[in-house]
């Protein structure tokens, strides 16, 4: 497994209230996150940084 940031997601799948972000995971890449809009304030990327979706 790679050591790359984590966000707090929700299941797409079952949920259509979700937003899409982006994480950098460190790496120089981006990772895409999805979390509930109801818990994403504010969205995390594993640090304090607010990434916009």
């Amino acid at each position: 497994m790679k050591n790359v940031k984590t966000c707090t997601t929700c299941n797409r799948e079952v949920s259509q209230d979700y937003v899409e972000f982006k994480c950098p995971d460190g790496a120089g890449k981006v990772i895409r996150c999805y979390t509930c809009r109801k818990n994403a304030r504010p969205y995390s990327c594993g640090k304090n940084e607010f990434i916009g979706p």
